[in-house]
């Protein structure tokens, strides 16, 4: 380099060095370059190695999820729009019967024998039930489908079934068993039904017998026979009544049927009917109705008596001394029903099982007591099927309170106004722990300033130094001491009522003559003992029945009297004649029909069961007589001894407008018939020979 010269020489130092620079910086780009890669390298390696890791889970998970659709007994099937199967779990593959080659891929369709309408849901799953034939048989699948996105983001139908044979093979036996019960239940039903009418239709004519007997002049013991032949009657159709209530509920055809009633008056009602048999045990009975509690409720008034009277008639049964009384109140916008007595009570033990069937407070061949035992049982289940429940409260020898309350809502109309005594005074001189409070409760509920008094001494302690305007003397405390009490109100110019029993009132005039200017008969209604306070000596007890004229309401309606039974026939005849009704016999039902087309007839009382053709059969015969000519519909009554819902339904579909249940009832068969009474009708000539001669010849 020096031969080449100075500056030649530095030249190719230079270059020499930028040589070694750049190669030097190129060795170290490629070295940076290489290291990056090898980094790159071993990241990818491992990127790999994790993906490998996860298609081998994904697999892992894959052969699991097939293991646990394969080892479901559900079917598990996808198709595509098409119909073929894109995947089929083993349970469906072992269903169709073919091998899985076979299957996937294919339309392969089961063979369908029965198939239930499909139901959406709002999860767009469609439910339906198919039973398709296999090679074991029948078999019942629920299957559920939806559509969804294939492995391939085609839509695809996956269906899940699930083999639900045993399921439905239960369903059909609970069916099959259910009807053998509902076929069981209507057997025991007509059984019961056609027992019922056997037995009611003689004793209809027992109990009816009895009353037409007692009614006729009797010597003393006979009158006492009598009574007893009515009084083990009426014993034998209150069990006849239990226990077809106690069917009725046993099969689930226990109706409410709701409409508007007086509560007062059913109450007042039962306590009346019930209060011979108290009396006739030396016991008093009494009903009381709060002012707050309305005049008209709606409900099933019917059943409510049911209960009332199965309850008050229980508390009689047994109490020997002291009384019953039954109340109405309110009590936070609900009815509340009680019956207290002072009888014999029960022990703690027994009250839990006294509402089971079949069970009493005594029990074994030492009880003094009659009955089933079915009567409080029957009354809970009422009471529930109202909403209610019936509680006790009863310790022994203190008597016992049932209570039960509901909801019973208030009934529209104009309700009746009792007489208003507000502002009055009256002195209440009774015994009886009964008589007394139901009166003093009564008189206070309707603002009148009233005292009660338990001792003949008091009373006429108190007539002596201070006037009221009237006293109300109990005959219990016998009859001189009573007519003493009200000698004490004549002296002192003091108005005397006294309170006497069906029994007493041959009394009456021995205490008129002692200076009594009126009576009330217990038990007392509401209405008759505020009108006494209110109205003075004209007022007339309600619930009084003496020197009544004989009434004839029947006067002049011309009847049709079908009925095949000669007893209940006479006995039927027996009652309208006295009601004042002419009566046509016929003794089946071709021959009512026959009758019916003479005309002339105001009512026909027609039996249900009878020869030829029966009472619905000929109740369509003549209201087809009348549609064809053209004739006014004339009222039929059915005559019956099933009083069921059933039964009315019958009568009505057939053309009846109403029935009376046997053994009749004289007041029943008044208030069904005397707003039909006519007067002046004019009958042809040749129906009333007809009915003339029937007449006279049944008489």
């Amino acid at each position: 380099m020096w031969l080449l010269g100075e500056p030649w020489g530095s030249l190719l130092l230079f270059l020499s060095l930028a040589t070694t620079v750049s190669l030097a910086i190129a060795a170290s780009l490629l070295v940076r370059d290489t290291l990056r890669l090898q980094a790159r390298t071993k990241s990818l390696e491992a990127e790999i190695e994790k993906q490998g890791d996860t298609i081998w889970e994904l697999r892992e998970s894959e052969e699991r999820s097939r293991s646990l659709i394969d080892g479901q007994g559900d079917l598990i099937v996808r198709r595509d729009l098409t119909g073929r199967i894109v995947f089929a779990n083993d349970a469906y593959i072992a269903l169709t019967g073919k091998s899985r080659e076979d299957v996937i891929g294919k339309n392969v369709q089961l063979t369908i024998v029965e198939r239930q309408p499909p139901q959406s849901q709002l999860d767009g799953v469609i439910c339906r039930d198919e039973a398709v034939r296999t090679n074991t048989g029948i078999v019942w699948i629920e299957w559920r489908e939806v559509i969804v996105k294939g492995f391939t983001g085609r839509t695809e139908t996956q269906s899940v079934g699930r083999n639900i044979t045993a399921r439905r093979a239960a369903e059909a036996e609970a069916a099959r068993a259910k009807a053998e019960a509902e076929a069981t239940n209507q057997a025991k039903s007509r059984f019961l039904a056609t027992v019922s009418h056997e037995i009611r239709t003689p004793l209809g004519g027992v109990l009816g017998m009895a009353d037409l007997l007692l009614e006729s002049k009797l010597a003393p013991a006979q009158t006492t026979y009598a009574k007893a032949i009515k009084t083990s009657g009426e014993a034998l159709l209150s069990l006849i009544d239990e226990i077809l209530d106690f069917s009725k509920i046993e099969s689930g055809r226990l109706d409410i049927d709701e409409k508007p009633f007086a509560p007062r008056a059913m109450i007042e009602d039962i306590v009346e009917l019930l209060s011979p048999r108290a009396h006739a045990k030396g016991i008093d009975i009494a009903a009381v109705t709060s002012a707050e509690v309305p005049e008209q409720l709606i409900g099933d008034a019917g059943r409510l008596k049911q209960v009332m009277l199965n309850l008050a008639g229980n508390a009689i049964k047994f109490t020997d001394k002291g009384g019953v009384i039954v109340r109405l109140t309110m009590h936070k916008g609900k009815v509340v029903f009680s019956v207290k007595d002072t009888g014999i009570g029960i022990a703690g033990h027994h009250v839990t099982r006294i509402f089971d069937e079949f069970e009493q407070a005594e029990s074994g061949p030492s009880r003094r007591y009659g009955g089933t035992g079915l009567g409080l049982a029957i009354s809970q289940r009422i009471v529930g099927r109202m909403g209610g429940h019936i509680t006790v409260d009863s310790r022994p020898g203190e008597g016992s309170t049932f209570v039960f309350t509901l909801l019973l809502p208030e009934a529209e109309g104009e309700a009746s106004a009792l007489p208003n005594p507000r502002g009055r005074s009256v002195l209440i001189a009774s015994p009886s722990v009964i008589t007394g409070p139901a009166l003093q409760w009564m008189l206070a509920d309707a603002h009148v300033a009233v005292r009660h008094v338990t001792e003949p001494e008091t009373a006429r302690e108190w007539m002596s130094r201070e006037r009221f305007d009237t006293v109300l003397v109990d005959r219990a405390f016998g009859l001189d001491a009573t007519m003493a009490i009200v000698s004490s109100g004549l002296a002192a110019s003091q108005r005397v009522l006294t309170l006497v029993t069906p029994a007493e009132r041959h009394e009456l005039p021995r205490l008129t003559s002692a200076g009594a200017a009126g009576y009330l008969v217990k038990p007392v209604r509401a209405a008759s003992l505020l009108a006494q306070i209110v109205g003075g000596p004209n007022s007339v007890p309600a619930n009084d029945d003496i020197n009544r004229p004989i009434e004839r309401p029947l006067k002049g309606l011309a009847t049709l009297l079908a009925e095949d039974n000669d007893i209940n026939a006479l006995l039927a005849r027996t009652v309208l004649l006295k009601l004042g009704a002419s009566v046509a016999w016929a003794k089946d039902g071709l021959e009512a029909v026959r009758l019916y087309r003479d005309g002339g007839f105001d009512a026909v009382l027609m039996d249900l069961h009878m020869p030829g053709i029966d009472g619905l059969a000929a109740t369509i015969a003549i209201r087809t007589f009348e549609a064809e000519n053209k004739l006014p519909r004339k009222p039929i009554f059915a005559l019956t001894a099933n009083a069921s819902e059933e039964d009315r339904q019958n009568c009505l579909a057939a053309g009846m407008d109403d029935y009376l249940t046997k053994p009749l009832d004289r007041d029943a068969m008044v208030a069904l018939l005397t707003p039909l009474v006519r007067t002046g009708a004019r009958r042809s000539s040749r129906a009333q020979a007809a009915k003339t001669s029937i007449t006279a010849s049944s008489a």
